[in-house]
């Protein structure tokens, strides 16, 4: 007698790590040959729970090692109180809580959510990670989403095309520590969107579709730099985590081997606790080759393997690309090739990272910098400026914009001759950069004119060298600085910053002397802090419109 489980297929759809280009995990999509199961199953919160077992169950069959994504309606969380059987299911199939991700899918109408936090709290208490599913395209509230404090956010694609909603969400989610991802991602305009909006998981039809046999590789277009968005002090490392093979602390060698020998693109496996934290960190090379040596068969096939592994490396996930160097820095000489533990704030392990991952990415970043380096003085330009001042808008950052140019620059070239006048430009970007290290950054626009982006509290060093004695060629030189101090909701972007300092510029320049006048995004009228004889002219600019 047939059942419904007969009429019932499974397909797997990888989810695509957008900075590495590999396979960070699967999502198991149930796919019934006849009838409406997945409608049944949002009515049926048992039917519901069955099917995430079956969908883990068709993952082991296939033996894959990667991450899985299992769907689950939000009624049926807030009706079991959790997932039934799946815990056990897990356990029965060799893998560990946190290697699945639930999937929480709409409706949200009419779940009781007290309920539903309960039982995701009970999930995570587990071990289990929790993804927002369908957000942008389904009816989860607001609210309901910040409480919820997922590891993971799949947008609609839909989102793409407005852009006001995929930064407001890249921001909602910077501050719940959740990832960001896109579905239904099917075109490379489309994929290219997503990585200008920060995305740093997508799947869909671009990469591969939904198929019945895990797919080895998928498409991935390639990537025009200025797509990807700038680094803050270097990039994230959650861009660069990939899928961490784990074991159990107690497992043998003989284990580890079978899985190293069976995975040949694996380069190390993990030895967990029960919570999921990193002990052991297992190398594939050093590893078979103790293995493969004069009776090391003998010696460790049934030994604990944690006798041949090393202490895990670990950053936290909000660490950045520079700071996982530091960490394969500090290690010895022959650990340079070992992955990078990532951990959550649990001590968790999320996955791993691949030293080669970091080291072209963060080349990539330095020949994009040089490529903007001014030739005279090895400054960035407008562009990396203007960039940060939107990071730190974005960041709801108090900043100060200021322009910085040296007086009657022409006369100077005119008298002193045009080299002259370089090494007074180069002596004055050398003295920017001493006096910002560590607060402030500078930017060189061409010529004699200068961009210092800063804290308000910072501006006192800056603005110190008004005071310095500056000259070419034995004439005496003074210096013009314009400052606008930009608060949360004062200004929208970079181009409305330098709209409201470029009248606090013609205000400086029109003093006599070193001159420095300050004016706050807003408000009218500017402060003279240096110089003397100002016209009585009103520098500011309006307030921005709600």
């Amino acid at each position: 007698m047939r059942t419904w489980t007969d009429a019932l297929r499974f397909a797997f759809q990888p989810v695509v790590n957008l900075t590495t280009g590999g396979i960070a995990a699967l999502e198991i999509l149930a796919r019934p040959e006849t009838g409406d199961i997945l409608g049944e199953a949002r009515r049926n919160p048992e039917l519901d729970g069955n099917l995430a077992v079956l969908a883990l169950r068709a993952a082991a069959r296939k033996e894959t090692l990667l991450p899985l994504h299992i769907n689950v309606f939000a009624a049926t969380l807030a009706d079991l109180g959790g997932i039934g059987p799946l815990p056990e299911a897990v356990r029965e199939a060799g893998r560990m809580p946190w290697e699945v991700t639930l999937d929480i899918v709409p409706p949200y109408t009419h779940v009781p959510q007290r309920a539903l936090l309960e039982a995701v709290a009970v999930l995570r208490g587990q071990g289990f990670r929790i993804s927002a599913d369908g957000i942008g395209d389904g009816d989860v509230p607001l609210r309901l989403l910040t409480d919820l404090s997922p590891d993971l956010v799949k947008l609609d694609a839909s989102l793409l095309a407005r852009p006001a909603a995929m930064r407001a969400m890249r921001t909602l989610c910077e501050e719940l520590g959740a990832l960001v991802a896109v579905e239904g991602v099917e075109t490379e305009l489309q994929h290219a969107a997503a990585l200008s909006a920060g995305a740093q998981l997508a799947q869909g039809e671009l990469f591969a579709p939904p198929a019945r046999i895990p797919v080895a590789e998928v498409y991935v277009p390639p990537s025009s730099p200025a797509a990807v968005p700038p680094p803050r002090s270097g990039p994230s490392v959650r861009e660069f985590v990939r899928p961490a093979a784990v074991l159990p602390v107690t497992a043998s060698a003989l284990q580890v081997r079978a899985l190293l020998t069976g995975s040949p693109d694996v380069s190390g496996v993990l030895l967990v606790d029960q919570t999921g934290a990193p002990v052991r960190s297992v190398h594939r090379s050093r590893f078979l080759l103790s293995m493969s040596g004069r009776y090391g068969h003998a010696l460790y096939a049934d030994r604990p393997a944690f006798k041949l592994g090393d202490a895990p490396r670990t950053v936290g996930i909000d660490a950045t690309a520079w700071e996982v160097l530091d960490v394969v820095a500090v290690g010895g000489p022959d650990r340079t090739s070992d992955d990078v533990t990532v951990v959550d704030r649990f001590g968790r392990c999320v996955g791993v990272v691949r030293l080669a991952d970091l080291v072209r990415a963060l080349a990539e970043t330095r020949v994009e910098e040089a490529a903007g380096l001014n030739p005279l003085t090895r400054l960035p330009g407008s562009d990396a400026i203007t960039g940060e001042v939107d990071r730190w808008l974005a960041d709801g950052r108090v900043f100060a914009l200021s322009w910085l140019d040296i007086d009657h620059f022409k006369q100077v070239n005119d008298g002193a001759g045009f080299a002259a006048g370089d090494e007074l430009i180069r002596s004055v970007g050398r003295a920017l950069q001493e006096a910002a290290v560590g607060h402030a950054r500078v930017g060189h626009i061409g010529g004699d004119d200068f961009l210092v982006l800063a804290d308000e509290t910072g501006l006192d060093q800056v603005a110190a060298l008004l005071d310095a004695p500056w000259s070419a060629g034995g004439r005496p030189v003074t210096l013009s600085l314009a400052t606008v101090v930009c608060g949360p909701g004062s200004v929208a972007d970079h181009r409305q910053a330098a709209a409201c300092l470029a009248p606090l510029k013609k205000a400086a320049k029109a003093l006599h002397g070193a001159s420095w006048v300050l004016g706050r995004a807003g408000l009218p009228g500017h402060e003279i802090r240096r110089g003397s004889n100002a016209y009585p002219a009103q520098a500011g600019c309006a307030a921005v419109e709600p």
